[in-house]
């Protein structure tokens, strides 16, 4: 029974978690109500990996009572994801046992957000992203943000292969706020989990989408050339557009859970129509005789980049193994 002297009844509330601190989650129910809630041992879950909650996660809460900012409760559920953006979590550094930690649940789209300028933009990060976004079914958009220092057009002419994969690239000054509002259309009436290295500029991008200053922003080391990490774990937020946005946490290690060496191929779109012409139906693309993947990068129809991709994922799958 509820504590009704507490302040709120006990009932039962459903919502999505948007925010995730430590062993605290803020929930926001069907109302727009927000709740600061906890999980206990008798907490279920319809997943069956490793992180018990994550951002975007549908759950139901119980005994809820008056707390000195909002109300509080308790997660006493959470639903099956129909999606899943995970990392590897760095176990030298973290006490938590989770090798594999779930930092969105349920997301429409992947906003893959890369630099033109620095960091460098790393297509083999692109075309990891892309296998994540193929094998969970999720609209992939590569965000190509600093285009105001792409002088020589070098980002325009990498990105040209991914506009032939039938990407979605959505070009974008931060510095100069060019993009943004054909960006605010393709995300209305979506959830997007917004990922990449860090100092791009996602938390810039976001803040622009809202029109204010929410997120904490930093700039590329000069020292290093790389990003400083500005967003610490992941946050969802509402656009006044329409959608609302996941900002993730720095990715130097995205993982591909949940992929197998033996299904990466069917991740690569553009070796689908050559795949049937292998001498053998499980052929991995690699020293099999016969091979018509093969003979089709050797004969331009596949790009060498995006073939030697496959080989460097599968091979980082085989370790993972």
């Amino acid at each position: 029974m509820g504590t009704k002297s507490s302040g709120v009844e006990e009932k039962a509330v459903s919502g999505m978690v948007v925010e995730v601190a430590g062993a605290s989650y803020l929930v926001e129910d069907d109302g727009g109500v927000v709740y600061r809630c906890r999980t206990v041992s008798a907490t279920r879950s319809a997943n069956d990996d490793e992180s018990l909650v994550a951002v975007g996660d549908r759950v139901e809460l119980r005994h809820s009572v008056s707390g000195k900012e909002m109300p509080e409760a308790v997660i006493v559920s959470v639903e099956k994801r129909r999606s899943q953006l995970c990392r590897k979590r760095d176990l030298r550094r973290n006490r938590s046992r989770e090798k594999i930690q779930v930092i969105a649940a349920n997301i429409d789209q992947l906003v893959v957000v890369v630099s033109a300028f620095e960091p460098p933009l790393s297509q083999r990060l692109i075309d990891r992203y892309l296998v994540f976004a193929e094998s969970e079914q999720l609209h992939p958009v590569i965000v190509v943000n600093k285009m105001d220092l792409d002088e020589d057009g070098t980002a325009r002419g990498v990105m040209q292969l991914y506009e032939g994969l039938g990407c979605h690239i959505c070009y974008v000054s931060a510095f100069e706020r060019t993009g943004i509002d054909e960006l605010r259309d393709i995300l209305a009436g979506s959830v997007s989990a917004f990922s990449g290295h860090s100092g791009v500029g996602k938390s810039t991008i976001i803040n622009l989408l809202l029109g204010e200053e929410r997120l904490k922003t930093s700039e590329t080391s000069l020292k290093t050339g790389k990003g400083v990490h500005t967003t610490s774990r992941s946050v969802m937020l509402s656009l006044p557009s329409g959608g609302r946005v996941i900002d993730t946490p720095g990715i130097r290690e995205f993982s591909l859970s949940g992929i197998s060496r033996e299904n990466l191929r069917f991740y690569f779109s553009e070796f689908l129509p050559f795949m049937p012409e292998c001498a053998f139906s499980s052929c991995s693309h690699t020293v099999e005789p016969g091979c018509a993947v093969r003979d089709a990068v050797e004969r331009g129809f596949i790009q060498l980049s995006r073939y030697e991709s496959y080989l460097l994922l599968l091979e980082s799958l085989e370790e993972d193994d």
